[in-house]
This record gives C-alpha cells, sequence and structure tokens, in this order.
C-alpha cells in the first residue's frame, strides 16, 4: 500500500493500482492463513502490518516481485512441505493457491517493470477467493481456484 501511494505520488497510476490489487491480495492470503492457524490455535491473531520503506517506483517494483519469488520459491513451499507432513489439506490447499497467486504477482510487478515507460491503461482484476492477479478482461474464471472472472474486483 505504500508503494502504491509512492506510484501515484510519482505519475504512475497503473502501478499504483497493481500495487494496490496486490495489497488487497496479500490480505485475502493472510485472512485464509490466519484462519487455519486459528483451527490449531485459537489465540492466533493477525500480524501487525509493517512499515516499508519506499524508494523510486522502478525499484519498488523490483522489490516487490523479489518478495513474490521468495514467497513462491521458499515460503510456501516449506508451508505446503509442513501442511502435508501433518496431513493437514485444507492448510496444504491455502498455501498451494497462495503460493500459485504469488508467483503471477512476480510476473506482474516484473511485466510493470518492463514497460515502466510505456504503460497502457488496462485495469487489473482480482480474485476475491484466492488473491490472483490478471491484466486486462481475457479471461473467464480464475487459472487457480475457477472463481468466476464475474466475481473479481477491477482496479
Amino acid at each position: 500500500a505504500a508503494w502504491a501511494t509512492a506510484a501515484e505520488k510519482a505519475g504512475y497510476s497503473q502501478i499504483s493500482r497493481l500495487f494496490t490489487c496486490t495489497s488487497d491480495a496479500e490480505k485475502i492470503h493472510i485472512k485464509l492463513e490466519l484462519e487455519q492457524a486459528q483451527k490449531l490455535d485459537s489465540t492466533v491473531t493477525a500480524p501487525e502490518t509493517p512499515t516499508v520503506d519506499t524508494y523510486e517506483t522502478d525499484i519498488n517494483l523490483i522489490m516487490a516481485a523479489k518478495g513474490e519469488i521468495y514467497e513462491t520459491s521458499d515460503m510456501y513451499t516449506s508451508f505446503i512441505k509442513a501442511a502435508q507432513k501433518e496431513g493437514n489439506a485444507e492448510a496444504e490447499k491455502v498455501f498451494t493457491r497462495a503460493k500459485l497467486a504469488e508467483g503471477f504477482h512476480a510476473q506482474r510487478y516484473l511485466d510493470a517493470y518492463n514497460t515502466i515507460d510505456a504503460p497502457d491503461d488496462e485495469a487489473y482484476y482480482l480474485c476475491p477467493v484466492c488473491g490472483y492477479i490478471h491484466k486486462g478482461k481475457d479471461i473467464t474464471a480464475c487459472p487457480i481456484c475457477l472463481t468466476s472472472f464475474s466475481q473479481f474486483k477491477e482496479y
């Protein structure tokens, strides 16, 4: 969200919308993961929103992509393995969907970085179930969870 504000101030409206959309996707992941944690321990609470330093928009895009790649390659991979070891199929599904969505987030950030000087005005769309982000309207359903595109939120 902080990077969305910085992008807007720098005149990158579309990139600002991407950061806002991704921030909302991460809130979906936090909600789903918190529900899983609370099934194991009802005293678990949501994490505090971290303070984030902001830089030039191109640097913010690279840092965001790097974070999403880490989540895809390392973080969610370890969460999935732990859920499998515990026999927790519901948590495995939540983590697998989040991992897949994070890969698309990274791709969206890299695409925005590569076209920072030649943006289009296409909207981003967020799947409200799994946090997948799609650019443009050329989709009928979420490729991760099959939610109908008609339920997506536009940014």
